[in-house]
């Protein structure tokens, strides 16, 4: 997603697969777009050989952000946008829940809440 918290592209897989093989699909899927695209925040489960791998084969560097070990609230810089996002989905009654069972449909699910998410901002009322 971008600054704004709307959806560039995504890539939903079974729960079985770890985040950064799916780091990688997502990597592989937005290789030859949004050239302009130069950095990306990613959650610590994306830590490790992912970050080389990006820098290496797509030019694209990969910040960290990394959680306080406070055990208190902190906002974090850049993982609000991405939790407001989670709560915008959540609001669909579809993506309420895990109600899905088919990745491809999921993903087109996500991507219809984006797009009437969207239109309403550009039609008020």
């Amino acid at each position: 997603m971008d600054t704004l918290g709307l959806v560039v592209d995504l890539a939903v897989h079974a729960g079985d697969v770890p985040d950064r093989e799916g780091g990688e699909m997502l990597l592989g899927q937005i290789a030859g777009r949004f050239t302009r695209l130069k950095t990306l925040w990613a959650d610590g489960g994306y830590a490790g050989e992912l970050v080389q791998t990006a820098q290496r084969w797509y030019g694209r560097v990969i910040e960290i952000v990394k959680r306080s070990d406070l055990h208190k609230f902190v906002v974090l810089p850049k993982r609000w946008i991405v939790e407001r996002t989670f709560a915008w989905l959540g609001k669909y009654r579809r993506l309420s829940k895990d109600y899905e069972t088919n990745p491809p449909s999921s993903e087109s699910m996500i991507r219809l809440a984006m797009i009437n998410l969207m239109i309403h901002r550009l039609i008020p009322g």
